[in-house]
């Protein structure tokens, strides 16, 4: 078939068009593959680094590992806090899905609660590995071990949890670990440590658990692994290992510990402080009522720690530093040789004691414990019957600047320097104090109950063993501490910890010979006011006890513990040390808003209990 000519059609212009379209493309695609090799330019070589980094995350993961935490021992290397493995189940969801299409078969086992299967339910959908049912015992575990065919796509994780063998016992001085909440995080980000603190979502709370977190802690390391789609390890690539926490040893005997807070068990609001007056190591620290750390490691409700909070008897509180109390007749030993060294008085100066003491050019009248008074009596004496009428006058003789002078010699108002935080340091008052608290100007009738540590006077159960201290080493004063030694991760090296002295009291040898000659005349003497708690002691004892009224009596009226309200009732005190020639022990007592009149014989089986039965 031939086709004819058609005159009217242009084969030339056909053709350039054609030629035209040829080109336009051939140019489209010359840009477009240049656009490409551009971009594959850029890509393999200008951001290189940038894009190698970031396809190696796609399967290479950087994971810190947790330095494992110190140990903490008391000082005679019985483990008081310790690190427990606990085991939790981990998911590898969308497959643990399908393959276990019935969880709530399993949840009775391993005890999956409602918020675990919340967990599953919302992320069902999702390839990714969730924890559920942490803290498995040794029959879930066994379960596992044995049913393993049964649970695929299913893995145990191991991870370490704190734990205090001693449940109640020495709670306040140690502390413990709990959830490091946005107060923890705003510390360690201002303080550069947020970054060692990445894996571990625990810090140190309260107590020596607090006070010493930089020592337990140690340093995080890392592992860089080869991972899957689903994040599970295939290969290790490279680690650095983590810095384990140093174990520290405290100056704490737990065993006279555990002794003190059974005798003083369903007693009352109590603090005990046993330090050694040689060095200021805490021996025992007691407060009651007190309450289980472990309750803190996993969280604690909301409504179980209100109960706490709205506990009346404040068991959250450690009442031996953070207490405050009228030091009451205990300072009196201290009062007296204040006013030896200010010359008031020597050792042969005798007053009459008629029961009371009326301020010169004032009709108001103070009033002695002893209502009959104690006669005449000097300095020695004023101390064994604890008279207070003798230190009504030398107070008023001294004045409040000068005794206010002195008792801060012995670390009353001031931090004592323990190693523990929260610490109160409590009130010695001055003229200046009263002006800026209440505005109003000091009266010589507000140094008189100063005197016999009432008024304005309070003071913490440790200041109170502290100036005991002092006493005992004629004004050398201790520095408290419970730390006893630090020992390297891994290894047999021990770092002791120094015992550390400051603010020597410098006063006339003798002038500490009388006083504490006094106390040991409380104890031994037999119109001493603890005699018949101490005198058959088969060692010799110095002590002085004390009552601190929280209310004014009327006149006439007479002090009964059982017709008033308990938050009304007087607190109880004594200091005590011995042996008297070489004393090996120095204890304070405060029975709070107590109506048990049995603190001597507390002190007593304390004292008997670490110089007789302890060791046998």
């Amino acid at each position: 078939m031939q086709f004819k000519n058609n005159n009217f059609r242009s084969y030339s212009s056909i053709k350039q068009i054609l030629v035209n379209r040829t080109l336009i493309t051939f140019f489209f695609i010359l840009i477009l593959f240049s656009a490409i090799l551009v971009n594959l330019y850029f890509l393999q070589i200008v951001h290189f680094e940038e894009y190698q980094i970031k396809s190696m995350n796609n399967y290479i993961k950087l994971n810190p590992v947790a330095p494992r935490r110190g140990l903490i021992y008391d000082r005679n290397g019985i483990p008081l806090a310790i690190n427990r493995s606990a085991y939790h189940l981990e998911l590898v969801l969308k497959d643990f899905i399908k393959v276990n299409n019935k969880i709530p078969n399993i949840r009775k086992i391993f005890n999956i609660t409602d918020k675990d299967l919340k967990k599953i339910n919302k992320k069902s959908n999702m390839n990714t590995i969730i924890s559920v049912a942490h803290e498995l015992n040794e029959k879930q575990l066994y379960y596992f071990a044995t049913n393993r065919y049964l649970l695929p796509n299913s893995y145990l994780k191991k991870d370490e949890k704190r734990y205090y063998p001693f449940g109640k016992t020495l709670t306040h001085v140690l502390g413990y670990v709990a959830r490091i909440n946005r107060k923890d995080r705003e510390y360690l980000e201002k303080n550069k440590e947020k970054d060692n603190y990445i894996v571990d979502k625990n810090i140190g709370k309260l107590g020596i658990e607090s006070y010493y977190e930089k020592i337990l802690h140690g340093n995080s390391g890392y592992q860089q692994i080869k991972i899957n789609s689903i994040g599970r390890k295939i290969k290790l690539l490279d680690e650095r290992l983590p810095k384990s926490g140093k174990d520290i040893y405290l100056t704490i005997d737990i065993k006279l510990q555990q002794y003190i807070e059974k005798l003083l068990s369903n007693k009352g609001r109590i603090a005990v402080i046993a330090s050694n007056p040689q060095n200021g190591e805490i021996l025992a620290m007691v407060s009651t009522p007190s309450y289980d750390a472990n309750l803190f490691i996993n969280g604690l409700s909301t409504k179980s720690y209100n109960m706490l909070l709205q506990n009346k008897d404040l068991p959250l509180y450690n009442r031996a530093i953070q207490a405050t109390y009228p030091p009451a007749s205990t300072v009196k030993p201290y009062i007296a040789l204040t006013a030896l060294e200010a010359g008031i008085i020597n050792k042969n100066t005798n007053i009459f004691d008629l029961g009371w003491w009326k301020m010169p050019g004032s009709k108001k009248y103070y009033h002695d414990w002893k209502k009959s008074g104690h006669g005449y009596i000097n300095i020695i004496k004023s101390i064994e019957e604890s008279s207070d009428t003798f230190f009504y006058q030398i107070a008023y003789n001294m004045g409040i600047n000068y005794i206010s002078q002195w008792m801060t010699k012995f670390g009353f108002g001031q931090y004592t320097g323990i190693d523990l935080p929260q610490e109160n340091k409590g009130n010695m008052p001055t003229r200046n104090w009263k002006i800026n608290r209440f505005h109003k100007p000091w009266y010589q009738g507000d140094t008189i109950p100063v005197g016999i540590g009432q008024g304005y006077w309070t003071a913490t159960p440790l200041q109170m063993n502290i100036a005991m201290i002092t006493l005992i080493n004629n004004g050398v004063v201790k520095v408290p501490h419970i730390l006893f030694a630090v020992k390297e991760a891994h290894s047999n090296k021990f770092y002791y910890n120094k015992p550390f002295s400051k603010n020597v009291i410098y006063s006339n040898f003798k002038y500490w010979s009388i006083v504490k000659q006094g106390m040991y005349g409380v104890a031994n003497n037999r119109h001493g006011t603890a005699y018949q708690n101490f005198a058959n002691a088969p060692y010799k004892i110095a002590a002085k006890s004390g009552t601190a009224q929280l209310f004014k009596l009327r006149k006439n009226e007479t002090y009964n513990s059982h017709k008033i309200n308990e938050n009304l009732r007087d607190h109880k005190l004594m200091n005590a040390f011995a042996p008297y020639d070489k004393p090996r022990i120095a204890i304070t007592i405060i029975m709070e808003n107590s109506s048990n009149n049995k603190i001597g014989k507390i002190m007593r089986q304390i004292l008997d209990y670490f110089l007789i039965y302890k060791n046998k």
